[in-house]
């Protein structure tokens, strides 16, 4: 009867700390619709109130292992800590390959009006990411052999059904989001996984007879060839993509070398000034001014955190990720290392830790796989536990929900055209959202729409902190060219058409401007129209007609004036084409 009774009482402290990881890990279920598209912060506020439910669940867990003699070892300890992790880690994503399902067969709406599946994400990128991150964890759980649970034989079975319903819902799905950075993590990690489990076997098959060395070479041979007939593939399917991540850590790179060590507080406007500086010289290539943009990540976290916190931090998170990898190979937690491997892999042409999930996860596996997670999953607990009740009696994070729904009505009136009543809106807003970019710009675009222009450059400045959007320039120059400052606009104009060559409407501005009767350049306003009718469009559109169109009106009007000129002092007009 005492062995029962401690039976119950182990499976309630399992339960209750198991409750406690998968509350943690919950938060990249965590959907607002009611926020702005791309806002993570949701996230975040959600995860501040499940912190405070899995600091319950702990500490009647706690109270559950105190015994008499062993207080604080059984205070700080964790059983299983590795374990609670996969299975939180399993269940979570069973439960986002079926979200995609949903949305592939049409019973859910994705969380992009452009992309059919993104699972709980905002882009089946990061979505991808996550499934292949967890894909390792079930392969390991497939192929573990029996462990020392013989009295609980029935808790294994369900871990290996949980993998295997899992890792079949993830196959699924991982296709059908076309994540070429997720196919890649996923295959290698999962290879790896099933390299460490079938290793010793195989390093002694292959060292019995000197001729099955060849057959293994051979087998390699064609699993080189495969792969690389593979890569070339996916880099056809999407080659422009592919060629526009090149450039963009090229780009990236250069932003670094104006400060390796330290990092900068505003990493957009170091790539900003990268991409100005090398488009200004004008020996860029044809695929590189098509396949630039204005990225908001780097879609390289090493290069991201280099970028912003220095080369010092990037080294230190590095050294701690290998060793935690190390420590967790001689644990044996193969699946855990796998979902480490697979995340670091997808980190190299993603951006997944600008998501709150990721960042959670990544932590967890890192105290799993270290074998320090009982102790310091306890104190990580404790003290950001705390931390969440001074934001909760603050209410910092209320205040900040409260703001993104209301930037989300403004939003609608912003749309609609209601300038005025949406710049109040804004106003109210903007001690909260001060360092949202894409909040920033339609304030500073209303502030251009009612004609305090002064006002909207300052806001636009500020919003360039953020953002690397070239369409910021272009309202600031439009904002110098009502107020009369022609060569300020001029300069601003011709830092956008630098940013970003490929776009036409820069070029359209800047021949307006040499249009301008104060203003008035004959010659740059032909040599800008010449760009605007000749150059390629990524996609044709009515806005890009209605600019040529307007420019021919504005072509013959320059004509006539020059003619009327030329003739108080000559005898012929120019040809002025």
């Amino acid at each position: 009867m005492q062995n029962y009774s401690i039976n119950i009482r182990r499976l309630v402290v399992g339960i209750l700390n198991f409750l406690a990881i998968l509350s943690l890990l919950s938060l990249v279920c965590a959907v607002n619709p009611d926020l702005p598209s791309g806002v993570t912060f949701g996230q975040w506020t959600w995860f501040v109130k499940t912190i405070l439910g899995a600091a319950c669940c702990t500490a009647v867990a706690v109270l559950l292992q105190i015994s008499r003699n062993q207080f604080w070892g059984n205070l700080i300890s964790f059983p299983y800590f590795a374990r609670y992790v996969a299975w939180s880690l399993m269940l979570l994503g069973g439960v986002e390959a079926v979200w995609g399902l949903r949305q592939l067969y049409g019973f859910s709406v994705s969380g992009h009006s452009l992309y059919n599946l993104t699972g709980s994400f905002y882009n089946p990128g990061p979505y991808g990411g996550y499934l292949a991150m967890v894909l390792p964890v079930c392969l390991h759980y497939y192929a573990s052999p029996r462990g020392k649970w013989k009295e609980m034989w029935w808790y294994e079975k369900i871990g290996k059904l949980l993998a295997v319903v899992t890792g079949i819902l993830i196959l699924c799905v991982l296709p059908a989001t076309m994540s070429r950075s997720a196919w890649i993590a996923a295959l290698l990690s999962c290879g790896w996984v099933m390299y460490m489990f079938a290793s010793k076997k195989y390093k002694k098959w292959v060292s019995r007879k000197s001729y099955r060395k060849g057959t293994v070479r051979w087998v390699g041979g064609m699993l080189a060839l495969l792969l690389i007939g593979g890569g070339i593939g996916m880099f056809r399917m999407k080659s422009d993509s592919a060629l526009g991540r090149v450039f963009l850590w090229r780009m990236t790179c250069q932003a670094i070398m104006q400060h390796p060590f330290v990092g900068t507080s505003t990493p957009a406007v170091s790539y900003s000034d990268a991409q100005e500086t090398y488009f200004a010289k004008g020996t860029y290539a044809t695929w590189e001014e098509r396949v630039a943009g204005s990225p908001k990540y780097a879609f390289n976290e090493y290069l991201e955190i280099w970028l912003e916190w220095g080369l010092f931090l990037l080294l230190v998170l590095c050294w701690l990720a290998g060793v935690s990898i190390w420590q967790g190979i001689r644990g044996h937690n193969y699946g855990l290392c796998g979902a480490i491997i697979s995340l670091l892999i997808f980190c190299f042409s993603s951006y997944p830790f600008q998501f709150p999930a990721f960042i959670i996860t990544m932590i967890l596996l890192l105290l799993a796989c270290s074998g320090i997670g009982a102790l310091a999953g306890r104190l990580i607990l404790f003290v950001v536990t705390i931390l969440a009740l001074a934001f909760n009696v603050t209410g910092y994070n209320d205040n900040k929900m409260e703001a993104y729904r209301n930037w989300s009505n403004a939003k609608i009136l912003y749309h609609a055209g209601a300038y005025e009543s949406a710049e109040k809106s804004y106003l109210a807003l903007m001690p909260d959202l001060s360092d949202e970019a894409s909040f920033l710009f339609e304030y500073g675009h209303c502030l251009h729409k009612t004609g305090d222009y002064e006002e909207s450059t300052r806001i636009l400045k500020r919003a360039g902190q953020y953002s690397t959007d070239p369409m910021i320039l272009n309202v600031i120059g439009k904002n110098y060219q009502q107020e009369g400052k022609y060569e300020e606009a001029e300069k601003v104009f011709i830092r956008a058409t630098h940013r970003l060559p490929g776009r036409i409407y820069p070029y359209y501005l800047l021949a307006k401007l040499y249009a301008e009767p104060g203003f008035l350049h004959p010659d740059k306003f032909v040599e800008m129209q010449r760009i605007v009718m000749t150059k390629e469009p990524k996609v044709s559109s009515t806005a890009i007609r209605q600019m040529r169109e307007e420019l021919e009106k504005l072509s013959a009007n320059i004509v006539i004036v020059n003619r009327s000129k030329y003739l108080l002092h000559n005898d012929s007009p120019p040809d002025i084409r």
